[in-house]
Order: structure tokens, then sequence, then C-alpha cells
């Protein structure tokens, strides 16, 4: 793949990635937020369900297998974008991406503690850096939110999800994978909306393109171009890109929604960037491959 292609697909992707979390702030201006995710994911795992059907991918045959999915689903689609949605309702589109992209940081952790997996010193100083860049984006704010939880649980949900797929991952296809845990997750965050919440959606032209754009553009473009890299690309190297995303949060809530550029969230977000650098940088190869295939 040229260096021009390579550079435009990766811009491409985590700017998909990134942006969408200042397209779900525009979208809460006609939905309540878990109605949203829930809309968002059901499109998306449609749309896939779809296409693995039909290129007749590899399903799985147990039902153990299916709760597998099921239990991914319910972590990294229903916990970790119910909680995004949720935190955008309190605080700016690059608050909320800056603090759910702490989640490698947080892989490292939890790898070292349950799965006895061991890193290089470098790593755990991009930890320590992304961990004083939070400290740095919260503790500066001169009144808490509950969306600085909500972000934080989001980053807390995706760590376990990679950890759980690194673990089961490798009997799964990667499609049939990601298509039936964004449809369970979308499900679980249908019902729990109309649990926790008074289900909104209104229905106009710049609502129902905001949530085509999020089903499709910022997940299943976003998930297709992103896998498309690490097929005919390394893993390795192209995992560390995952610094753009947070990056294109900020500036395209900046850009379209105006939120304030605070030099907090510029400090604090530029440290967990350069964490999750070297974070990424040398992974040990499972690892490095579950975070690289894991979408937001």
């Amino acid at each position: 793949m040229s260096t021009i292609k390579f550079s435009s697909l990766i811009i491409l992707t985590t700017f998909l990635l990134g942006s969408s979390f200042t397209v779900v702030k525009m979208g809460l201006a006609y939905s309540s937020p878990l109605l949203l995710a829930a809309l968002r994911f059901l499109v998306a795992g449609i749309v896939m369900a779809i296409f693995v059907l039909l290129f007749k991918r590899p399903h799985p045959k147990e039902w153990k297998s299916w709760w597998k999915v099921v239990l991914i689903g319910s972590l990294q689609t229903a916990g970790v974008m119910g909680c995004i949605f949720l935190s955008l309702r309190t605080i700016t589109a690059g608050e909320s991406s800056i603090l759910t992209f702490t989640n490698p940081l947080l892989v490292v952790i939890f790898a070292t503690l349950f799965l006895k997996s061991r890193y290089r010193l470098y790593q755990w100083g991009g930890v320590l850096m992304g961990l004083v860049g939070v400290s740095i984006t919260i503790g500066a704010q001169i009144e808490f939110k509950a969306g600085i939880i909500y972000g934080i649980i989001s980053a807390v949900f995706w760590a376990v999800s990679t950890l759980l797929v690194n673990q089961w991952g490798a009997s799964f296809d990667t499609w049939v994978l990601s298509a039936y845990q964004m449809l369970f997750g979308g499900l679980i965050l249908l019902a729990v909306s109309f649990l926790l919440e008074e289900p909104l959606f209104e229905m106009n032209g710049e609502s129902l393109l905001i949530l085509l754009w999020l089903g499709i553009m910022s997940s299943v473009v976003q998930f297709a171009v992103w896998y498309y890299l690490l097929q005919n690309g390394e893993p390795g190297k192209t995992s560390t890109f995952l610094f753009l995303a947070p990056f294109f949060g900020v500036m395209t809530g900046w850009l379209l929604l105006d939120d304030p550029l605070y030099p907090s969230i510029l400090i604090g977000g530029l440290l967990i960037i350069i964490g999750i650098y070297l974070v990424n940088g040398n992974f040990k190869k499972n690892v490095d491959r579950v975070i690289s295939e894991t979408e937001v």
C-alpha cells in the first residue's frame, strides 16, 4: 500500500471515529441519549448482519459462542456507547473523546493485573503520562460533572471488552463478531432506553441525516476502512494512529459546536495522546491485535 493511500485511509477512519462524538452531541438535540445510541447500532448491526449473511461469512454454531457475542456486545456497544452518549449531555465532545480513549492505558493495567501480561518500561511511562493527562483534564474542572464519570466508565468497559475479545476473538470471524455484537448491543440499549429514560426521537431531515451518518459512516464505513488497513498493513504500526481519534474529537467539537479549548483540555489531551502512542508502540502481539481490531 502506498504511503499516500495509507495516510488518507488513516485520516479517514480516525476522523470518522473521533468526529462521531461531535455528531452524537448534535444528535442529542433531537433524541434521548440511550435511544439515539440504540438506533445507531441497530442500523449498523442490521447492515453488517446482512453483509455477513450475503457473503456467507462463518457464523458460530454453538449457543455458548453466541452468548460470548452477547456479552461482548453488552460491554463494547451497550456499555461503552451508552456511557459515551450519556456523558455528552454534560461535557464537551472533546472531553468525552479524551476520557474514552484512555482505554489502551487501562488495557495495560488490567492485562497486568488479571492476565499477568508484561510490558516495557516506556509503555508504563505512557500509562503514567496518560493518567497525569486525565488528572489535568478532570482536575481543572470548576464544576465536577456527571459526564466525567460516564466518560471514565466508558473507557473501563472498552478495556474489559478488549481483553475479552483477546481471549475469545480468535474463534470468531471478525466481521461476524463485529456485526452481531453491534446488533445485540443495540437491542440491549433499546431495552435500557425504555427502562431508564423517556425515549424521544424527533423525526426530521437533520436528525435522520445524523442517525444515518452515525450508523453507516461512523460505524460500518469506519470499521471497514480500519479492518482493511489491518489486513493490508502492520497492525502494530496502524494501532499507533489511534491517538488521532481524540484529536479529531476535540477539533470537530471546537469547529462545529464552538466547544471551548481550555488550556487544561489541550495539555491533558496532549499528554493522553502521547501516552496512547507510547503504549501502542510495541504491544505484545496478541494484545496489539485486539486493540487494533476493536472499533468505537
